[in-house]
C-alpha cells in the first residue's frame, strides 16, 4: 500500500487493486508520515479495556434499579439512557474503566445477565385469600367437560350436566348502510360490496355464552349491561335445559354476576 502511494498509485486505484477501504488506506500513510515507515506497516492492536466482574455487577445492579429511585425522571430504563448514567457514574464508584463505556458494553452485559430493563413483563397478583379453591372447582367444571365430551360419562345420568362459558362484548359499534349492498358478480365484483358511508346507531352489548357440550349458543344485543340482561340470559339458558339438569356457569366477575339483583 505504501510502496503505490510512494510510486503515484491514486488512492481510488490503491482501492481497487488492494480491495481495502479509503479510510484503512488513508491511516496506514498518515502513521507513516507521521512516525516513519515502521509504524506505518505496524498494525495497532487496540484492545478494549477490560471490565471486571465487580464493574459488572454494579451495571446489573443500576440496570435492576428503577432510574426514578436514582435521581431520574423516567420508570424505565432506555439502553441509552442506561449507558450515558453509567459512563457519568462509574468514576465516583470506583469503576473507572467504565467512564468511556458505551450502549454495546451496557449492552452486553446485561445479555450475559439475560436482563432486558426496557422491556415489560406482566403478571397477576394472587390476591385472593380463596384462590386455589376457586381455581381447583374451576379446573374441575372443564375436567368435567372433557369427560362428558369423550363419553367417559354415561349420557343417561339422572341429572344431565350443562357447562355454558360466558363473556360480553359491551361498546360494540350498531351500523346501518346508507345504500343496496350489491352481491358479487361475474368480472365485475368477487365480493359483497357495500357503500363506504354507513349511519351510526350508537353502541350495544353483545352478551353471549356456549354449551361446551353441545356448542349450542345463547346470544343477547342489549342497549345496556347491567343485572338485568344479565338475568335475561341466564332465563335463556335455564329455559333450554330440561328441570332436572344442572348447570355450570363459567363467569369472570363482572359486578353484574355477583349483584343482590342477580343472586336474588
Amino acid at each position: 500500500m505504501l510502496l503505490k502511494y510512494a510510486q503515484g498509485t491514486s488512492i481510488s486505484e490503491i482501492q481497487r487493486q488492494l480491495g481495502v477501504s479509503r479510510p484503512m488506506i488513508y491511516k496506514c500513510i498518515d502513521k507513516a508520515l507521521a512516525a516513519g515507515m515502521q509504524a506505518g506497516l505496524k498494525d495497532a492492536y487496540h484492545r478494549a479495556p477490560e471490565i471486571t466482574d465487580d464493574a459488572k455487577a454494579w451495571v446489573v445492579s443500576v440496570a435492576c434499579t428503577k432510574p426514578n429511585e436514582l435521581g431520574l425522571a423516567a420508570e424505565l430504563w432506555s439502553i441509552a439512557a442506561l449507558a450515558r448514567y453509567v459512563a457519568a457514574h462509574a468514576g465516583p464508584v470506583g469503576f473507572p474503566r467504565l467512564a468511556g463505556a458505551g450502549k454495546s458494553t451496557v449492552w452486553r452485559t446485561l445479555d450475559e445477565n439475560q436482563l432486558k430493563p426496557h422491556k415489560i413483563t406482566y403478571y397477576l397478583e394472587k390476591r385472593d385469600p380463596n384462590f386455589d379453591r376457586k381455581m381447583h372447582e374451576v379446573l374441575m367444571v372443564y375436567r368435567d367437560v372433557s369427560l362428558y365430551t369423550e363419553g367417559a360419562v354415561h349420557d343417561a345420568r339422572p341429572n344431565p350436566i350443562y357447562t355454558v362459558s360466558v363473556d360480553e362484548k359491551p361498546g360494540v359499534q350498531a351500523i346501518g348502510l346508507t345504500a343496496p349492498e350489491l352481491p358479487p358478480a361475474p368480472g365485475k365484483a368477487s365480493t359483497v360490496t357495500r357503500d363506504y358511508e354507513y349511519v351510526r346507531h350508537g353502541t350495544v352489548s353483545i352478551l353471549a355464552g356456549i354449551d361446551l357440550h353441545s356448542g349450542h349458543i345463547f346470544a343477547h344485543a342489549e342497549d345496556r349491561h347491567r343485572s338485568a340482561e344479565f338475568i335475561a340470559l341466564l332465563q335463556d339458558m335455564d329455559a333450554y335445559c330440561p328441570p332436572e339438569a344442572i348447570i355450570h356457569v363459567v363467569l369472570d366477575n363482572h359486578a353484574a354476576h355477583i349483584s343482590k339483583e342477580t343472586m336474588a
